[in-house]
């Protein structure tokens, strides 16, 4: 824990001060909110589904944020694509009521639009096998609707690796989960200082094993109490 206080009180100083760019090398800052998220459920005993040309994908235009879970598969550990596979996956397929893919399976949801609520995700530099992360949101003003005593609102942070085509044996652009921290906000939980209507949660998050930290950066979305997804981000690194 003393090697992980630092990145976590620079992470804290950042998003309390959201311009703050030279602090961090990625945040979402500057950066489109995506309006679709688009997710890849693959199973780990699918290595065909890894190299497939044809792999589902949103188009050009769509403002998508994608992201490919590998899901552990019933060879487990001998599975091809097991050292990427993560039981992440398997709670995520749960929230959705899937069930475990053969193949590929894709799950597509949109983003409330226009969505003036606001969120925000920053990360720091990989130190001792973790990164410092963190997610801010700002709800928009007609959120108070929500604001009975078991309204809660909930969050997803994601740390995602990007690989290119042509890259590890795939044929199109990866997205992989390689970990998630979820959780939930409500009335009674203590805003960020200096605001009222503002959440935030800071997080070292642990760099799996084969995963290359240079190609990592960070994805988010809330919640509302009803389910809908009010807000996305993902970081860029400057």
């Amino acid at each position: 824990m003393k090697n992980i206080a630092p990145t976590l009180a620079a992470l804290l100083a950042l998003v309390n001060a959201p311009y703050a760019l030279a602090q961090a090398s990625c945040s979402s800052d500057g950066a489109p909110q995506p309006v679709v998220v688009f997710e890849r459920f693959i199973s780990a005993d699918c290595e065909a589904c890894w190299s497939d040309a044809k792999t589902p994908a949103p188009s050009a235009a769509a403002g998508a944020m994608v992201l490919d879970w590998i899901v552990p598969g019933r060879a487990a550990d001998d599975a091809p694509l097991s050292a990427a596979a993560t039981n992440d996956a398997l709670v995520r397929l749960q929230a959705l009521g899937r069930k475990l893919p053969a193949t590929t399976d894709v799950h597509i949801a949109t983003v409330e639009a226009p969505s003036p609520s606001k969120l925000r995700v920053a990360q720091g530099l990989p130190f001792n096998d973790y990164l410092g992360t963190a997610i801010a949101f700002t709800p928009s003003r007609a959120a108070p609707r929500h604001n009975t005593p078991d309204s809660r609102w909930s969050f997803h942070l994601l740390l995602v690796e990007a690989v290119p085509a042509g890259t590890d044996g795939t044929a199109v652009p990866r997205q992989i989960v390689r970990n998630m921290l979820q959780g939930t906000w409500g009335p009674q939980d203590k805003p960020t200082q200096g605001s009222a209507h503002r959440w935030m949660e800071a997080r070292s998050m642990r760099i799996a094993e084969g995963a290359n930290a240079e190609r990592l950066h960070l994805v988010g979305w809330v919640q509302d109490p009803t389910g809908r997804i009010v807000a996305a981000a993902q970081s860029v690194c400057r």
